[in-house]
């Protein structure tokens, strides 16, 4: 299995993830093509944006949902206002299709994950991908959570819609049967989330109070076009940002209407790395390429007037100018009270040279 997103966290690098979830089904029927051919499609397409990793939801409407269960999303986005109603229309795949998505992902050089909601799928899905998702919604089933930890592999777990105390009991929980440092995702469960409820400072105060755990950011905001959002989340933070995608985000229902696409995921990518060559590594020195500004823009030792030969060095002589290619005037103490060994002109630079 190809192992992109955990190196990358490993390495501090930034990682992008395609949350396909189920859009396929959406996009099988616009292009009339089967569903398994559709999720490939769009794995191919995310692969040739750039993006590190695709994820997928693996769920039955029956183990995940009562049949009264109420929206919880934007019904002028999505109509349906039943959980059970809306799981039910997209949860055909089992084994067999996850298998052929993911042997395709190796295929073409893109790493696969699927979000597990039953204990079945959790066991199914382990020799099919390195990671585990975890989902906001499922943060206080600890038992789900015990049973996913217990399978040692890295545990990614979105934290929306909870409190401290109930991520701090999750990650106890993990910890307790799973060595694997922990990915914790900010994440908001607004279908979309408006820009004002990013609450992106979040991750700022998981990073604080979880600093032994990766972080990132499961977004649910529609791309703003300079993908501000994103980009102040990793200034914030977050190593890891998964985000909704599609073809077509002009599809109704379901998550094509805060999905990026892969225009929106090749834009994001070229801003991360911009933001990354903009920052540079923070080191407390002086670049090389600013050497040339360091010697001429800086301050040397300069004669104040005209200095005999044999006289002794006083402040009243000295002066400072650039170029600063003589004595810095940090050393001025060094040359009060020499002897110049020769005649120093007038707004000549001194050296030690003509110092005893």
């Amino acid at each position: 299995m190809i192992n992109v997103i955990n190196k990358r966290l490993q390495n501090n690098k930034f990682s992008l993830i395609a949350e396909i979830g189920v859009n396929y089904y959406d996009i099988a029927k616009k292009l009339n093509i089967d569903l398994l051919s559709a999720a490939k499609y769009m794995v191919l397409v995310a692969r040739n944006a750039g993006i590190h990793a695709v994820k997928f939801q693996t769920y039955k409407a029956d183990t995940l949902a009562s049949q009264n269960s109420p929206a919880y999303w934007d019904i002028s986005e999505e109509s349906t206002r039943s959980q059970y109603e809306l799981f039910k229309k997209f949860d055909s795949f089992g084994y067999n299709e996850y298998e052929a998505i993911s042997e395709f992902c190796n295929k073409i050089g893109i790493e696969f994950s699927s979000t597990p909601f039953d204990f079945e799928s959790v066991d199914y899905l382990f020799k099919l991908m390195n990671f585990y998702k975890i989902s906001s919604s499922d943060l206080s089933n600890f038992p789900f959570i015990e049973y996913i930890a217990k399978k040692g592999k890295p545990i990614f777990l979105s934290v929306g819609a909870s409190n401290i105390d109930e991520i701090e009991n999750a990650v106890r929980i993990i910890k307790k049967y799973n060595s694997n440092k922990i990915t914790l995702l900010h994440c908001v469960l607004e279908y979309p989330t408006p820009y004002e409820d990013a609450n992106l400072f979040k991750i700022q105060s998981l990073k604080k109070n979880f600093n032994d755990c990766f972080i990132g950011y499961s977004d649910h905001t529609k791309p703003d076009y300079s993908y501000n959002v994103i980009k102040t989340a990793y200034l914030l933070g977050a190593q890891l940002v998964e985000k909704h995608f599609t073809v077509d985000k002009e599809l109704m229902g379901n998550d094509h209407y805060h999905a990026m696409d892969d225009s929106d995921a090749k834009n994001i990518l070229s801003e991360i790395e911009y933001i990354d060559k903009i920052c540079g590594c923070g080191e407390l020195k002086a670049l090389s390429t600013e050497e040339k500004a360091r010697v001429n823009a800086r301050r040397s030792i300069v004669a104040s007037c005209d200095i005999l030969k044999g006289s002794i060095i006083t402040k009243e002589m000295l002066t400072f100018k650039r170029p600063g290619q003589g004595i810095s005037p940090m050393f001025i103490e060094k040359v009060l009270g020499k002897i110049a060994v020769k005649e120093i002109k007038k707004d000549e630079i001194i050296t030690i040279d003509f110092l005893k």
